[in-house]
């Protein structure tokens, strides 16, 4: 595989990661959104190969069992999600360089992966009761997925300490600038 940088944002869900890294996105040009392979169902106006690669369980395992992701987990009971090799590589062709937008599990694989060509940093919400009130706000998600979702959230922030960086999102601005620069310090080195 050709070389880059990967900047791995890991977060519960609900923490902000996507919304930080879609804003680093607009201000960081060298910068390409890995799109994850996923078995669930696309959510509002989520659109495929640009939000997710969104497949069926059969095409996901096929690929598992043909070595095709770099990682790959089954983050909610019979969905799973991936990081793609050839997604990795689209990107690294293009001259740039990967962001992710991942769960906990699969952002600490890629780091232990790819080492210090990886920065990994964890979104960490205020606290759980504020994830839960963002999560149960969206509005996307039944009643039973709430529940998982909090469920997991709390395990997931047990890891903050895994990743080189915890960055804090008690205000989002704040956390979006604060993410911009620890993006360019490390896209410098």
């Amino acid at each position: 595989m050709t070389q880059g940088k990967l900047i791995i944002f890991s977060a519960p869900s609900g923490a902000g990661k996507t919304t930080i890294v879609h804003y680093l996105l607009k201000k960081i040009p060298e910068l390409s959104f890995s799109i994850s392979a996923t078995t669930r169902e696309s959510r509002g106006t989520e659109e495929h190969e640009k939000d997710y690669y969104f497949i069926s369980k059969e095409e996901f395992l096929h690929k598992v069992a043909k070595h095709e992701f770099v990682e790959f987990e089954e983050v909610y009971s019979g969905t799973f999600y991936g990081t793609l090799r050839s997604e990795i590589q689209r990107i690294w062709d293009s001259g740039k360089h990967v962001v992710f937008d991942i769960d906990v599990q699969g952002g600490m694989r890629l780091k232990k992966k790819f080492g210090k060509q990886a920065l990994s940093i964890f979104v960490q919400p205020p606290s759980l009761e504020i994830l839960i009130q963002r999560l149960a706000g969206r509005g996307t998600d039944s009643a039973e997925k709430l529940r998982e979702r909090i469920a997991k959230a709390g395990k997931e922030l047990s890891f903050a300490r895994s990743f080189d960086i915890i960055l804090p999102n008690n205000d989002l601005q704040t956390a979006c600038d604060d993410a911009e620069r620890i993006v360019k310090e490390f896209l410098k080195k």
